[in-house]
């Protein structure tokens, strides 16, 4: 019998990816979603209403299926609206996973980052490792992975870097005559950590590799691309792409950021504080293992931007 696949996150950008690759692969898939006619284009697809703390809703999903894939994560707050990154995160993944366990499912593929880890600076990453351990200690076959910056026609940082390009920025009232990033020290011109940005596909067709490899059971993968960039590099390829020249490129310094972060201007920039502290750290790692299980590479952003850029 086909295998029948729970997926959670399925109207995001990483999402539509999953499902298409899941219906290339014919799997079976029950997705949740919070909007009835979400997915009402994809009539290959069942679709269960309701949220990451709705059990029942949950549990009708779950029936028949013999895997999850959890993909929900949030970049942004909004804690008027209870969007934190401690309750979609954390206590999201424990709502999964405790459904799971309770639906005799057996195996569990999650949605991670790269940069998590326990010490992280940024409470981003400090919830993503908080849900990791739960995750492995759920007793649960599970995999998780682990992307660097994911990008894709459809991605809103792909769709921020094409308006940043075109001198706009998210909030209409602000003009944005260069593409910035953050950079250490007074001015900003101390660097930032170097990025490895992986394409969406290549994250969806790792998502859906797992449910044909026992080896990844009870694996931890850092999947990142197969090309290192510089913040600076990688907004001269956006600009070459989407608007056919080179833009100017400024840092802002570190602590700039902090500020606007904390009086309340960041948003209408489209960053928050975590966004600022993440951007120092080196997103990059070794794919060596990776590869090894599974017998691929993800392929480089510029050769993936060529393809796409137009669109943006």
């Amino acid at each position: 019998m086909p295998q029948r696949v729970f997926v959670t996150g399925a109207t995001g950008f990483v999402g539509q990816s999953v499902l298409d690759e899941l219906a290339k692969r014919r799997f079976e898939v029950s997705a949740l979603v919070r909007d009835g006619n979400a997915l009402s284009s994809r009539p290959d697809l069942q679709t269960v209403r309701g949220d990451l703390f709705d059990a029942s809703a949950l549990d009708r999903g779950m029936k028949d299926c013999q895997t999850v894939i959890h993909l929900v994560g949030i970049i942004m707050e909004k804690p008027s609206k209870e969007i934190t990154f401690q309750r979609i995160h954390v206590e999201g993944t424990r709502a999964v996973v405790d459904a799971a366990v309770r639906n005799g499912i057996r195996r569990y593929v999650h949605m991670s980052a790269l940069g998590t880890r326990p010490e992280a600076a940024s409470r981003y990453h400090q919830t993503k490792y908080a849900a990791e351990e739960y995750v492995r200690a759920s007793g649960l076959d599970w995999t998780i992975l682990r992307p660097s910056l994911i990008h894709g026609p459809r991605g809103e940082f792909m769709r921020q870097e094409a308006m940043w390009a075109r001198k706009r920025a998210p909030s209409p009232i602000f003009f944005m005559p260069f593409m910035p990033y953050f950079g250490a020290g007074q001015l900003g011109t101390g660097g930032a950590g170097e990025l490895q940005p992986v394409f969406v596909g290549d994250v969806a067709r790792a998502f859906v590799d797992c449910l044909e490899s026992a080896k990844t059971v009870g694996q931890t993968y850092d999947v990142g691309g197969s090309e290192r960039l510089s913040w600076p590099q990688l907004h001269d390829a956006v600009a070459g792409a989407v608007v056919k020249k080179k833009r100017l490129v400024v840092p802002i310094p570190v602590w700039a950021g902090k500020f606007y972060a904390a009086v309340g201007i960041a948003p209408l920039l489209g960053f928050n504080r975590d966004q600022v502290l993440m951007s120092q750290e080196q997103n990059t790692c070794d794919m060596g293992k990776f590869i090894q299980d599974f017998g691929w590479e993800p392929e480089r952003f510029t050769g993936s931007l060529a393809r796409y850029g137009a669109q943006l």
